[in-house]
């Protein structure tokens, strides 16, 4: 794409370049006039900088500048950018770092990938395993895309980017909360969340000698603020919007779909199957809420069962059935203890903590004893049906042997 095609294409597109600064004089003017290359449509947002940012800017009139008057952080400056971007009827945003560690030339990239694919969030993808890169950089690198990948079940090079272009028409209708660097992990999590595809392109990345280097991340209390959000994440991910997710996907052809590649073609034998359905309706019932899909992952594993059977299975507490759930387990345990629900209300000289402990026992051992009941039950019907309608199929230690033809 040469430079005049991707003006073009940048004005059909109705996309701009969101640039939020806070004291990086040094670097902000390369990074702007490499910008304007490729587009006018330049959103800056100074940060609160007490540097010669505002002297900088000085220079560059026809730009949209937002001047804030103390620094609130990039997660706040961002939100500004795409306020007024929305605003201004466009309907992409590209963002970039304005320390010098991403290239305006690989503008390009991003430009391309959303030809292809509009409606996407276009992801920088950095070479993290260069020279150059600080360890903790590295650490918190990696770090990220495991929490995105439990939060999302997707997997994408690099999620700590700030190299991106954004589909503002979706973003629009998030309320983001975070003020900080922990903004990009919100807005990424939560758009995944939304459907949007993600998609990445490789871009170049430079880190600053160690002496050079103007950094605003701070390790301790940043990176700890970062880990808060995915807490939060990952605990709305397990809870409620996963399996509200797999619940919402259960159409009829994706049900079909499978059923065929996991049970109908699957190489596992009818009692693997049925043992997976047991363990994931087991699992899915007991009291560990926030656990229950990443047991069921570990347990299948290590009694060598179908994962995704099980965990399938496991989403037997989706939101709609849970209130189901929880009362019979507390029927079940009010039938071993021989008291049934009376329980359930208050009576005269009853303390709070009394009655927490006396329902909380009767809930947990009726989970346990309801999802072996339940688990049990299907487990079987599962094997019942496998073997009237499936035909056999070879498990990984069962040849069957050809049959001579006629």
């Amino acid at each position: 794409m040469d430079l005049t095609a991707v003006r073009l294409t940048f004005s059909g597109l109705r996309c701009c370049v969101i640039i939020p600064t806070f004291n990086n004089g040094g670097t902000l003017e390369r990074i702007i006039r490499g910008v304007l290359q490729y587009t006018d449509d330049i959103i800056v947002v100074n940060d609160g900088s007490t540097d010669s940012t505002p002297e900088i800017l000085e220079k560059f009139r026809n730009l949209e500048i937002i001047s804030c008057p103390v620094n609130a952080g990039k997660g706040s400056a961002l939100r500004k950018g795409f306020e007024r971007a929305i605003q201004k009827g466009y309907s992409y945003a590209i963002t970039i770092d304005s320390d010098g560690q991403h290239f305006p030339e690989d503008i390009p990239a991003f430009i391309e990938a959303i030809e292809k694919e509009p409606d996407s969030l276009v992801l920088g993808a950095r070479n993290i395993d260069q020279e150059g890169v600080p360890g903790t950089s590295s650490f918190g690198h990696k770090f990220s895309i495991f929490w995105f990948r439990i939060e999302t079940g997707m997997k994408v090079p690099d999620v700590q980017t700030g190299f991106r272009l954004y589909p503002l028409e979706r973003i629009k209708d998030i309320r983001l909360y975070s003020t900080r660097f922990e903004l990009e992990v919100e807005a990424l999590v939560r758009l995944a969340w939304r459907g949007v595809k993600i998609i990445s392109v490789p871009v170049k990345v430079y880190y600053a000698p160690k002496g050079e280097r103007v950094s605003h991340f701070r390790k301790f209390t940043d990176f700890a603020r970062v880990r808060l959000v995915n807490s939060i994440l990952v605990m709305m991910a397990i809870l409620w919007i996963r399996p509200f997710l797999f619940a919402k996907g259960l159409k009829k052809k994706s049900v079909r779909g499978f059923i065929k590649e996991y049970i109908v073609d699957s190489r596992d034998s009818n009692a693997k199957l049925a043992w997976s359905v047991a363990l994931g309706v087991f699992v899915g019932t007991s009291p560990l809420w926030g656990w229950q899909m990443v047991i069921a992952i570990s347990t299948a594993h290590a009694l060598k069962l179908n994962k995704f059977v099980t965990v399938a299975a496991s989403n037997i507490s989706i939101p709609p059935v849970m209130p189901l759930i929880l009362f019979m387990s507390y029927v079940t345990g009010g039938w071993i203890l021989g008291y049934g629900i009376s329980h359930i209300h208050f009576t005269p000289g009853l303390t709070t903590l009394l009655w927490v402990k006396q329902n909380l026992v009767q809930y947990i051992l009726g989970s346990l004893v309801f999802g072996l009941i339940l688990g049990s039950v299907l487990g079987l019907i599962t094997w019942l049906l496998l073997k009237i309608f499936r035909k056999v199929r070879p498990d990984k230690d069962t040849e069957i042997p050809l049959q001579p033809g006629p």
